[in-house]
């Protein structure tokens, strides 16, 4: 084991990336890269986990793998200090995954609240549930552990999948000796980078539901979809009508996106938010305006965004040598660790060879 600060992401490619994954991982992610604070990191594009429940149509995670690494390199994932893989191209993940299900237990399994949370929101039945769906916290495990990761960026939502990968660990060292590194979860460090709702309110942006803003939307489709479609409050029928900033989509983006400067900018009528708030809250201050001063927000975050992606969209090129480079690279960490887990189960049988002396120990005694 490696003793050093390991952190390990990822995402998984069925889509554009939106602002949902930029405030709730995205942003964290350069932060973190850009800190000194850690030797290496990782991000997993997860394809195969993707695939568990898109099955029959791979081209769909196929053709997003390219569009998940534009976002990651337009928002400044920098490939010099962040290793960008493609989970399927690592051989030891799969060997690993396959050692760690003979670890757990189908009934763990079936009582890991994400899994089950997962599993309804996509609508399936008991008969019709694909198998790798109901194990990916064990493939995630063998992702976790391939890397010798001890830093994990997850939401709250995902920590019952990052305890099930502790109790993996836990159990593996009892049986064969300290051998995998036990994984810590790093949570978002406040509410708003822990869950983004979609611009109509709902708990979670999704392509299905056309409630997402996405890194790479023109000016113009960020302008329709904030002011055709962004939920404010109800009750606030008439400027002069009090209002509810709680609840209140166009304010849970302020908050996310916004700053003083911002107001200097756009909105000098007010110092800061909450005065805005205030405002709001006491009557007086309509929709639209918050509306226009939020489309001013998001568009000078999203405008670098997009300038830096058209960059890397004219070289194509480039971009699959850094998947390819970092794949290269992920591919020699990930078959060591997957031969130090071969040695200590002692199952490494080419490579140890005092296995012969025992067997010829085991067939003398047998002949005795």
């Amino acid at each position: 084991m490696k003793g050093k600060n390991i952190i390990l992401t990822g995402d998984r490619p069925t889509g554009r990336l939106h602002l949902g994954h930029y405030v709730g991982s995205l942003k964290r992610r350069v932060e973190l890269q850009n800190s000194g604070k850690y030797d290496e990191i990782n991000i997993l594009i997860a394809d195969d986990q993707a695939l568990t429940d898109n099955a029959d149509d791979p081209g769909k995670i196929r053709d997003n793998i390219v569009n998940v690494v534009l976002d990651y390199l337009s928002v400044g994932i920098d490939p010099s200090k962040t290793t960008i893989c493609v989970q399927s191209a690592l051989p030891a993940l799969h060997a690993l995954t396959f050692y760690y299900l003979n670890l757990v237990t189908t009934a763990r399994l079936s009582r890991n609240p994400t899994i089950k949370a997962e599993i309804q929101m996509r609508g399936f039945s008991e008969e019709g549930l694909p198998a790798g769906f109901f194990t990916y916290p064990v493939s995630q495990t063998a992702d976790i552990t391939a890397f010798d990761a001890n830093v994990v960026p997850v939401g709250e939502d995902q920590l019952p999948m990052l305890e099930q990968a502790r109790e993996i660990v836990d159990k593996f060292n009892k049986i064969y000796g300290e051998t995998l590194v036990l994984p810590t979860a790093m949570i978002p460090e406040n509410e708003v980078q822990r869950r983004l709702p979609g611009v109509d309110g709902k708990a979670k942006m999704s392509k299905s539901l056309g409630n997402c803003i996405y890194l790479s939307d023109t000016a113009a489709t960020v302008k329709k979809q904030v002011n055709g479609k962004m939920f404010t409050d109800p009750l606030h029928l008439q400027i002069s009508d009090p209002g509810h900033t709680e609840g209140n989509v166009v304010f849970t983006y302020l908050d996310a996106f916004c700053t003083d400067a911002h107001f200097a900018e756009y909105l000098p009528d007010y110092a800061n938010l909450e005065e805005m708030k205030e405002h709001y809250r006491r009557g007086g201050l309509g929709d639209g305006v918050c509306k226009k001063f939020l489309i001013n927000v998001l568009e000078e975050t999203l405008s670098p965004i997009r300038t830096e992606r058209a960059k890397w969209e004219n070289d194509i090129g480039a971009v699959y040598d850094i998947i390819r480079t970092g794949t290269e690279k992920a591919v020699e960490t990930t078959n060591s660790t997957l031969a130090r887990v071969r040695r200590a189960m002692r199952i490494d049988y080419f490579e140890d060879r005092s296995i012969i002396k025992e067997w010829e120990t085991l067939l003398k005694k047998a002949n005795q």
